[in-house]
């Protein structure tokens, strides 16, 4: 089997098979990272170019990791080290770039689409890393593998996403890609902060965080992201932390095992506590594993290649 489409530009549509190919495939690749020497040939002449309009560290990184674990040649860009502070527009950027001879581009960027946009321009294969608050499918992905790992199943499994929906990639990657393969996806938060008929999306809304605690088997906790937002749509931080944020108190007062995800990074004392995240309830640590076999298996799965690894 193989992915249908030569990109990846968001789990929106994607199959239960696919999502399945890309985690049984990096289950794989899993196992290459615990070896001696954690690389293979497998992307060897294959030149991969970061593109990242945005700041990032963790997803940043891990693409970079796993393209040299899979031995390609590697270029990183960053819009405060280019042309584009000359106003250089993005087409021109990347199609500069592309008669480079590059064969994979991986971008960020703060626009919604910009990652399709591309596609349009160039004939390199496109993974987007994360789209204004669109979609950040390796991370909706990585997600799905640190639960399988952990529950054994995704199918029938009850997630909830607490925190800034409206304003989250990774809430809108983890509610398509679950709902795909089964599971079943609440959402938990300040109203304001909920999107409108989200319910269409087949997801359910939890008003209050303690109605939320009683349902479900996984929290996966979102950063409150001030940068993205206009202001006024809630009080205050410390009013969220009473309201919806995950202490161990909390916790404890449900008496059910929870499993605690959050993509990174933490709000520690806001929308998470210390003794929450670095607790045994957590699987945040798991995450940041897995994100680089994830995107090992999106890279080898784009590129075409069969070779064994």
């Amino acid at each position: 089997m193989q992915l249908k489409s030569r990109h990846l530009l968001g789990l929106e549509g994607m199959t239960k098979e696919e999502i399945h190919l890309i985690l049984d495939t990096a289950r794989s690749f899993k196992k290459v990272l615990e070896r001696p020497i954690p690389t293979v040939p497998t992307l060897r002449g294959k030149t991969v170019v970061n593109l990242f309009f945005e700041p990032s560290t963790r997803t940043r990184f891990s693409f970079e990791l796993a393209e040299k674990r899979l031995s390609a040649d590697t270029v990183n860009f960053t819009a405060s080290a280019s042309s584009v502070l000359k106003g250089e527009s993005l087409k021109d950027t990347i199609q500069n770039i592309e008669a480079m001879r590059i064969d994979l581009v991986v971008i960020r960027h703060k626009a919604e689409g910009a990652p399709y946009f591309l596609t349009r321009c160039v004939n390199a294969t496109v993974i987007n890393a994360g789209d204004g608050a669109h979609e950040h499918p390796t991370q909706g992905l990585l997600d799905m593998m640190t639960l399988r790992e952990k529950m054994g199943k995704l199918e029938g499994l009850k997630v909830v996403i607490v925190g800034d929906i409206e304003h989250s990639r990774v809430a809108r990657s983890n509610i398509h890609g679950l709902k795909s393969v089964g599971a079943q996806v609440g959402v938990c938060g300040p109203s304001t902060l909920i999107p409108r008929e989200i319910e269409k999306l087949g997801v359910t809304v939890y008003p209050h965080i303690e109605d939320a605690l009683q349902e479900a088997d996984v929290l996966n906790i979102l950063r409150i992201q001030l940068e993205r937002q206009k202001g006024g749509l809630f009080p205050s931080l410390r009013e969220y932390r009473s309201l919806f944020g995950i202490t161990k108190e909390r916790l404890d007062r449900t008496a059910r095992d929870i499993t605690i995800m959050h993509p990174g990074p933490l709000n520690r004392g806001v929308e998470i506590d210390s003794d929450v995240a670095d607790s045994d309830y957590s699987v945040i640590l798991n995450q940041v594993t897995n994100g680089v076999a994830v995107r090992m298996a999106v890279l080898y799965l784009l590129a075409g290649k069969r070779a064994k690894f």
